[in-house]
Parts: C-alpha cells; sequence; structure tokens
C-alpha cells in the first residue's frame, strides 16, 4: 500500500506547500470583502472559516470524489497519480483562483468574472455553459441520491411507494426549491458543516477498513503500471474526465463564488478553497483506493469492480461500505453518500439562480424576485430527473455530457485566471500551464467520446464500438492545446501593446 500512503502524503505536502505559492502569487490583502460591505442577508452573510471549509468542501463534492473516483479505479492504481497532481497543480489552483477573483469582482458569478478577463463573447458562452451545467449537476445529485435512498429501503425490506426513485426524487426536488430559494444561513451556514464532518468520518471508516483486513491489499501503480480498464478505454483522455471533482473540476467554480460572499479576510482563501480541494483529492483516492482493493483483477484487468458498477453507482458504493466497515458503518457511510451529492445539488441550483440573477441584472433581496428565477430553474431540473426516473432520459448520458462540460469549464476558467495574473503582472504559468493541460484533455474527449464525434471517427461493428482512433484524436488534443496557449500569448501582448 506503499502507493497509496506516498500519494496520500503529496496531497497532504501539497497543500501546505505548493497551496502556499499559489496564495502568495495572488496576494490576498486586508481589504473589506463583499460580505462586509454589501451584507445582504441572504447570500452575502459573513460565516466562520471553519463552516466557510466545510459548506464548501460539501459544495463541490457531490458523487464526484465517490462515483467518479470509483469508476477512475477501472484504470488501475495510475488514477491515484492523475488524482494527486491533479488536485495539487490542476484542481487546488482552479478552486483558489475562481474564488479569490470572485471575492476581488464582489462576489460575482463565475461567468461574470470569466467576462471581465477574457471578453464579452467568452462571458456570453460562460453565462449558458454555467447555467447548463449547473442544471444538469443539479439533476445528477438529484438522481443519484435518489437511487441511493431506494437501494437502502430495498435492502431494509421496505416496499411499495418508498422503493421507488420517483416518490425520493420528487421529495428531494422539494428541498432543493427550498434550499435554493432561502437565505444561505438558515439551511446551509447551520447544518451542512456536521454533513461534512460525517463525510470525512465515512472516508476514515472506508480506508480504515481497508487496512485492518487482511484480505484487501491496495495494488502499487508500479506492479500495475498499464491500462486495467476491462474494456479497453483508452487512458487518455477518459481517465482525466472520468474522475472530474477528484482532481479538478468546472463545477467547482460555480460554487467558490457562493463561499467567496461570506469570508470575512481574503486570507481565509488558502484554507478554504485550496484546502477543500485538497480533502476532496483525499477522499477520492480513498475511495479509488478501495476500488482497486476490495474486486477481483483477471488478467490484468479491473474486472470483478466493472461488474460491481455494472449494478448501478448506487449498488456499488453500498457494496463497498459493507465490505470496509460491516452493518454497523453502514449506516453512517451511506448517510455521507446520500447527503453529500444532495448538498451539493441544491447549491449547484442555487450558484444556476445567482448566475441568471447577475446575467439579466435581477436583484435578489425581494422573494418575488428570487422566485421569478427559482421556478424555472428547478423546473428544468425536475424535467430531466423525472423524465429520468420514467426511463425516458438515460442517466449515464447526462452524466458523460456533464464530465466533459465540467471540465471544459475547468479549462475556460484556468485560462480566465491566467490573463487575471498577466494583467496584475503575476506569475500566469501557474494558471496557463494546467489550463493548457485541460485544454489538451477537454479537446481530445470531445473528438473521441461516442456521445461526441466519437461515431464519426471510431470504428464500429454491428453497432459496437471496437476500437478507438487515437492516431486522429490524440495531435488534434495537442494541436488544440498549443493553439490555445498561443491565443492566450497574443492576448497578452496585443494588451501589453495597447497599454504601452
Amino acid at each position: 500500500m506503499i502507493s497509496f500512503l506516498l500519494c496520500l502524503a503529496l496531497l497532504i505536502v501539497g497543500y501546505f506547500v505548493y497551496g502556499k505559492i499559489v496564495d502568495n502569487t495572488f496576494g490576498p490583502d486586508d481589504r473589506e470583502t463583499p460580505a462586509v460591505r454589501i451584507n445582504d442577508g441572504v447570500d452575502y452573510v459573513v460565516m466562520p472559516q471553519w463552516k466557510l471549509f466545510l459548506v464548501q468542501l460539501l459544495n463541490i463534492a457531490g458523487l464526484g470524489p465517490i462515483f467518479g473516483a470509483l469508476q477512475g479505479a477501472l484504470w488501475g492504481p495510475v488514477v491515484f497519480l492523475w488524482i494527486t497532481f491533479g488536485t495539487i497543480f490542476a484542481g487546488g489552483v482552479h478552486d483558489y483562483f475562481s474564488g479569490m477573483m470572485s471575492e476581488r469582482n464582489d462576489g460575482a458569478s463565475i461567468a461574470e468574472v470569466t467576462g471581465r478577463y477574457l471578453g464579452p463573447v467568452m462571458q456570453n458562452i460562460m453565462r449558458v455553459f454555467s447555467v447548463v451545467l449547473l442544471i444538469m449537476v443539479g439533476t445528477v445529485f438529484a438522481v443519484g441520491p435518489a437511487g441511493l435512498i431506494v437501494t437502502l429501503c430495498k435492502n431494509g425490506g421496505m416496499s411499495g411507494v418508498m422503493t421507488t426513485t420517483l416518490f425520493w426524487l420528487i421529495i428531494i426536488l422539494v428541498y432543493y426549491f427550498i434550499a435554493t430559494f432561502i437565505s444561505i444561513d438558515a439551511i446551509i451556514g447551520k447544518i451542512y458543516p456536521l454533513f461534512g464532518i460525517c463525510l470525512i468520518i465515512m472516508a476514515v471508516g472506508v480506508i480504515f477498513g481497508i487496512f485492518t483486513n487482511p484480505a484487501y491489499t491496495i495494488p502499487e501503480i508500479w506492479a500495475n503500471f498499464s491500462n486495467m480498464h476491462p474494456s479497453n478505454t483508452p487512458i487518455w483522455s477518459f481517465m482525466f474526465i472520468t474522475v472530474a471533482c477528484g482532481a479538478i473540476s468546472g463545477f467547482h467554480s460555480t460554487q467558490s463564488p457562493l463561499m467567496a460572499r461570506c469570508m470575512k479576510s481574503e486570507k481565509q482563501g488558502h484554507f478554504v478553497f485550496y484546502g477543500a480541494m485538497v480533502s476532496e483529492g483525499i477522499i477520492a483516492l480513498i475511495w479509488a483506493a478501495a476500488g482497486c482493493a476490495l474486486y477481483t483483477i483477471t488478467d490484468g484487468k479491473m474486472v470483478g469492480l466493472a461488474e460491481a458498477l455494472a449494478a448501478g453507482q448506487s449498488a456499488a458504493i453500498y457494496d463497498v461500505c459493507l465490505k470496509t466497515m460491516g452493518k454497523v458503518g453502514v449506516a453512517l457511510a451511506m448517510i455521507g453518500v446520500v447527503i453529500c451529492p444532495i448538498t451539493s445539488g441544491d447549491t449547484a441550483f442555487r450558484s444556476a439562480r445567482l448566475t441568471l440573477a447577475d446575467w439579466l441584472k435581477i436583484d435578489q433581496d425581494s422573494y418575488a424576485n428570487r422566485l421569478k428565477l427559482c421556478v424555472p430553474v428547478l423546473g428544468v431540473g425536475a424535467f430531466l430527473g423525472i423524465g429520468n426516473a420514467l426511463g425516458f432520459i438515460n442517466y449515464t448520458v447526462i452524466w458523460r455530457y456533464f464530465s466533459w462540460t465540467n471540465q471544459t469549464l475547468a479549462m475556460i476558467v484556468l485560462w480566465a485566471a491566467s490573463m487575471y495574473l498577466f494583467k496584475e503582472k503575476k506569475n500566469f504559468w501557474i494558471t496557463a500551464v494546467p489550463a493548457t493541460f485541460m485544454s489538451a484533455v477537454s479537446c481530445t474527449y470531445f473528438v473521441l467520446a461516442p456521445e461526441c464525434l466519437g461515431k464519426m471517427i471510431n470504428t464500429y461493428a454491428d453497432g459496437k464500438l471496437v476500437a478507438y482512433n487515437t492516431a486522429v484524436a490524440y495531435p488534434i488534443g495537442i494541436v488544440f492545446a498549443i493553439a490555445m496557449l498561443a491565443l492566450f500569448l497574443h492576448a497578452t501582448k496585443k494588451h501589453a501593446a495597447s497599454k504601452a
């Protein structure tokens, strides 16, 4: 289990060393924050640092570091490297700058912040992109928990309406409406920190269960440095898209402004934004380790894990909890896994409301104005979620489109942060390098993935995918990334010339 422990140590050291470098590059100061200056009692409310951290962790976590990490473990322990280095050099940087740039711009939503540094065209693209992504996230994080609750009810011997996904989905959506509508400290600020602690305890319980059971061994990276995916799905860039929230996720940039509106001091940013991302990386590392350790490896492939995931994400998560902690720990673990996505789902819809409010310049002080945005946002989410529950919309397809949209959003935010740093005469390479990398990831996946352009270039037989055309997709991804970097450098020169 040396690989796991090394990666865990790197994540912790990364927070204190590289996280501090990122913080010093931005340069937080003692200026008055939006939470103090604007304080409206609804979205701008001062909260203590420990609450900010736990709420941020819950907001960004969702199913991502759990289900995404389990899916990522299909490629074997090589996924540990992406979770570790992705979190330190990309995810933590992305989350920190998305939160702190919002902080410097009156707590504006990420679409408005991006527009300020990348221009009005990108601002409008980001507005649409953000709202679509947030509604998809809210839907994914409503359908997922509903399925988990149904699994628990069935395993508890219940029957009837209590074992239907539609029933629990409607309950969750009603809660989402209430949480999106009322003040951020009415529910989110009061009870979410408790759920955050529950989430951390759950992750500790899973890894403790692996360490204390001699039947489970986390495989080493160097002994399994190959593609262990049973379907031979390419590592690049499918693994980097699948494990999003545990390494880097554009969704986080839509959540960071929520906490940017509640910070008393800019100096809290390192702990709240970078710290929450590292914590999520640790949670993802634990769940990926569980996926690698608990299931049978056949002929160098993660066959056992694939079979567990084929039974559904709810069943797979329940199985991990049962195997690592037994029946005593299942209650706590499943509460954490159910609550985790729900607490991200409601803040996703809340962020969608605030993004639309910033876009349409609709003040959110009054109940009537909040209602104008809550009803259509939750209405679309309900349509997608109920459509899935009734079998009309495929959940897996929603998740795939969310994954690609998610990483593309992260790419755009990193480019915006790079332009911000350039204008501030600071080291922009700290964000430009991960931005270039994510440009390659996003473009390569878009070309290869069956739900995007893959159907046009990949090889199929009898309607089934036989081979991915990486010979075409990889060069396109690399060229696109280089082009994005060149475009950014050109924009910096143009800006410098205009200033001169």
